[in-house]
């Protein structure tokens, strides 16, 4: 009688022949996780600088509106005070807005940057995860055929 063949064995052999790197996989892992950690720190970093200008712009608006609801001596004098905080918070309005696009453009510039660098590592990382594959599969097959 014929001896089926153990598929099993012949399967192990095979795989084992063909090593697994997880070594590449956790740099994978540690560059995204450190690119998250930089990106973090930048949108924290945008947040607490648009806090702070936020923050100074309501402190700016209620002493503006604290001159504001001053008593006056005359009823023209009224109409004088609210044009005056009209045209004074349109000009902070101004300023506040230029500086919140400042922090935008910031975030955009340092955003870009950290892509540019994380995509180059991680070309770096999947060149040499390559380059590390095909010379085990290369030594695996001269293995394989001087059996």
């Amino acid at each position: 009688m014929t001896k089926t063949p153990d598929m099993t064995a012949m399967f192990k052999d095979v795989m084992g022949s063909f090593p697994v790197d997880t070594a590449a996989m956790e740099d994978a892992f540690k560059t995204s996780a450190t690119l998250n950690e930089k990106l973090s720190g930048v949108a924290l970093t945008a947040v607490e600088k648009s806090s702070e200008i936020s923050s100074k712009w309501t402190k700016d608006t209620l002493a503006k509106m604290a001159d504001m609801s001053k008593a006056k001596a005359e009823p023209a004098d009224y109409a004088k005070a609210m044009t005056d905080f009209a045209s004074a918070s349109a000009e902070t309005a101004a300023e506040h807005m230029a500086a919140f696009a400042e922090i935008a453009k910031k975030v955009q510039m340092d955003t870009v940057e950290l892509m540019m660098a994380a995509g180059k590592d991680m070309q770096e990382d999947a060149t040499a995860a390559v380059k590390k594959a095909s010379n085990d599969v290369q030594a695996a097959a001269k293995k394989a055929t001087a059996k």
